[in-house]
């Protein structure tokens, strides 16, 4: 993220279970809206948040998804962290992240949503 971004950052940890898409997907839609998302951008944002929603909490640990969420005019980024020791890419093989720049290394997986294609 560039300088500044922590502004428009938030910090979810939801323990796994039915709520974690409905928290993340209200996070990154209104941190998405601050960042003035283009429309289109937004729903592919929306996919991503359900990947994630979806495969996290298999691979998380101590029962409990953590995402720190962050967005500025360039992109939205999702950090997922305190994951398994493969978790990360364990979590890529399981969902599928079209358009997304990824980087993962063991606990921690960072996607990132660039707005401006």
């Amino acid at each position: 993220m560039t300088s500044g971004a922590t502004a428009n950052e938030a910090v979810v940890r939801i323990r796994s279970g039915p709520l974690v898409a409905a928290v993340l997907g209200r996070v990154v839609g209104m941190l998405a809206a601050r960042a003035q998302c283009p429309i289109d951008r937004l729903d592919d944002a929306i996919l991503l948040t359900d990947a994630v929603a979806a495969h996290a909490p298999v691979h998380a640990r101590n029962g409990h998804v953590y995402v720190v969420v962050a967005a500025d005019d360039e992109r939205l980024e999702l950090r997922v962290s305190d994951l398994r020791p493969d978790g990360a890419q364990q979590l890529l093989a399981d969902g599928d992240l079209p358009g997304v720049d990824v980087v993962g290394d063991g606990g921690e997986l960072i996607l990132r949503l660039n707005f401006r294609t």
